[in-house]
C-alpha cells in the first residue's frame, strides 16, 4: 500500500492536538509504515458506560479519522470489560459499573454514532472481554507485578482522592492495567485518547515494553469547553452539542457559544485548512472580523460536516427565521395532556426537552422559560387541558402544549 509522504503525514496528524508522545517515534513509525507498505494499527478506547456522543468526543474520533484518510487502521476498542470495574476518570467517586450486555448494547450505540464521523472501510471494533476474560486470576497477578503502587499515584484523580482521604477500591487500581493490556493484546502502534487519559496511555507503553513489543505512540487530543465557556463539553453540564442534534439546533448552539471559543471550535471541531483558520484568527484579533458572521460559518461548517451543505443552509435560514425575524419554527413539537392537569417541568421532561425535573427547576429560576410569551418563576406552574400553550426552554426548544 502506497502513504502520503512522512512529511505531510505529520503536518495533518500534528493539527489539533495537545502532545504526541514521544513525537519523533511516530515519525519512525511513518517512515517503516510507508517502506514496508503496512498500515498502523492506531487504537482509541470507547467508554460504553456514555454511549451519547457530542462534539468534544468528535475531537480525538477526527484525529482518528485523519489516521484512516492516511490509510493507517482504526481500532475502536469497546471496554465493555473495563466497565464492568467503572473507571473514576475525572471523578472525585467511582463511575458505576455496568453488566457485560449493557456495554455491548451501549457499545453498539456508540459505533453507530462514532462512524458519523469515522469511516467504516479500514475500522475495526473489538471488544476487550475478548481478552480479558481469559485471563485468570495467576495471570491478572503478573499483569499487576508490571507496575508499582507508587507509578499508580501519579494519576492524578487518585493523587487527589488519596490526599482528600476519598476511598479508593482496590480494583479501580486495575482499570490502567486493563487498559494497558489492551494495547498489548492488539499490539497497537499508536492510541488516541484526552487528555484525561494521559496516564494510562501511557501504563500502555510501559506494558508493551514488558512483553517485548514496539511502545506505542501516544496522542493526545484537549477536552473542549463546551457551549457555556467554562466547564469541558458534557452532557451532565448541559453545554453539549451532541452528534445526533437535528441541524437546526447544531447551527444554534454553536451560535451560543462565546466568541472565545470560535477558533479553537474552527481548529478542534472543522477540518478547516491551516491557512484559512489562520486567517480567521488574525481577522478576530485584528477586529477586523465581526466575531458574528465567523461565528455563522463556523455553524454552517459543522452541520456540514454532519448533514451536508444543503442542510447547513437549510439550518441558518431556520435560524435566521427565528432569531432575525422573530417567527415561530415552522414544526413545533406537540404534546397531549393526559389530565385535566399537569406539573410543567414535568411534561417538559415527559417530552424530552429537558433531561431531569432538577434541570427545569433550575432553568425556571433563572427566568429561561416562557409559557405563552411569558416568563415563568413558579417551578410548581400547572398546564391544563382545554387550550393550547406554546412553551419555550431557553432560545431554542419550542413545544405545544394540549
Amino acid at each position: 500500500m502506497k502513504f502520503p509522504p512522512v512529511k505531510q503525514q505529520m503536518d495533518l496528524l500534528k493539527r489539533g492536538v495537545e502532545q504526541i508522545i514521544p513525537e519523533e517515534e511516530l515519525v519512525h513509525k511513518l517512515e517503516h509504515s510507508r517502506k514496508k507498505g503496512q498500515p498502523l494499527k492506531v487504537k482509541l478506547g470507547c467508554d460504553p458506560s456514555r454511549p451519547d456522543l457530542h462534539l468534544g468526543h468528535a475531537v480525538v474520533l477526527r484525529k482518528l479519522r485523519h489516521f484512516q484518510d492516511l490509510g493507517h487502521q482504526a481500532i475502536l476498542v469497546v471496554g465493555d470489560f473495563t466497565a464492568m470495574i467503572g473507571d473514576p476518570t475525572g471523578r472525585n467517586k467511582t463511575r458505576p459499573p455496568l453488566s457485560l450486555e449493557e456495554t455491548r448494547a451501549n457499545g453498539q450505540s456508540y459505533y453507530d454514532q462514532a462512524t458519523l464521523v469515522l469511516s467504516k472501510d479500514n475500522l475495526r471494533i473489538a471488544y476487550n472481554s475478548e481478552w480479558l476474560q481469559q485471563i485468570d486470576f495467576a495471570g491478572l497477578i503478573r499483569l499487576a507485578s508490571h507496575i508499582t503502587v507508587a507509578r499508580m499515584l501519579e494519576r492524578d484523580d487518585f493523587t487527589r482522592r488519596f490526599q482528600a482521604e476519598t476511598p479508593i477500591s482496590l480494583h479501580e487500581l486495575l482499570y490502567p492495567i486493563a487498559q494497558a493490556y489492551d494495547s498489548v493484546a492488539l499490539e497497537a502502534d499508536v492510541e488516541l485518547g484526552g487528555t484525561d487519559q494521559t496516564f494510562n496511555l501511557l501504563v500502555a507503553r510501559d506494558f508493551q515494553r514488558e512483553y517485548d513489543q514496539s511502545p506505542q505512540v501516544v496522542v493526545i487530543t484537549p477536552l473542549i469547553a463546551g457551549t457555556d465557556g467554562q466547564e469541558k463539553m458534557s452532557k451532565s453540564y448541559g453545554n453539549y452539542i451532541a452528534l445526533t442534534d437535528p441541524p437546526d439546533q447544531v447551527y444554534g448552539k454553536v451560535m451560543s457559544i462565546p466568541d472565545t471559543l470560535i477558533v479553537p471550535y474552527f481548529e478542534y471541531c472543522t477540518d478547516l485548512p491551516a491557512t484559512e483558520l489562520a486567517a480567521i484568527r488574525k481577522k478576530l484579533d485584528g477586529k477586523a472580523a465581526n466575531p458574528r458572521d465567523a461565528k455563522r460559518q463556523l455553524a454552517r461548517t459543522i452541520v456540514a460536516l454532519y448533514h451536508g451543505d444543503d442542510v447547513s443552509l437549510e439550518a441558518e435560514a431556520a435560524f435566521d427565521r427565528l432569531f432575525i425575524h422573530k417567527d415561530l419554527p415552522e414544526n413545533i413539537p406537540e404534546y397531549h395532556l393526559q389530565s385535566e392537569q399537569a406539573f410543567l417541568v414535568q411534561v417538559l421532561k415527559e417530552a424530552g426537552l429537558i433531561a431531569t425535573n432538577g434541570e427545569g427547576r433550575r432553568l425556571i429560576a433563572q427566568g429561561a422559560v416562557t409559557v405563552d410569551d411569558q416568563v415563568i418563576d413558579d417551578p410548581n406552574f400547572l398546564v391544563h387541558q382545554g387550550r393550547t400553550h406554546t412553551v419555550k426552554v431557553g432560545k431554542r426548544r419550542f413545544l405545544n402544549i394540549h
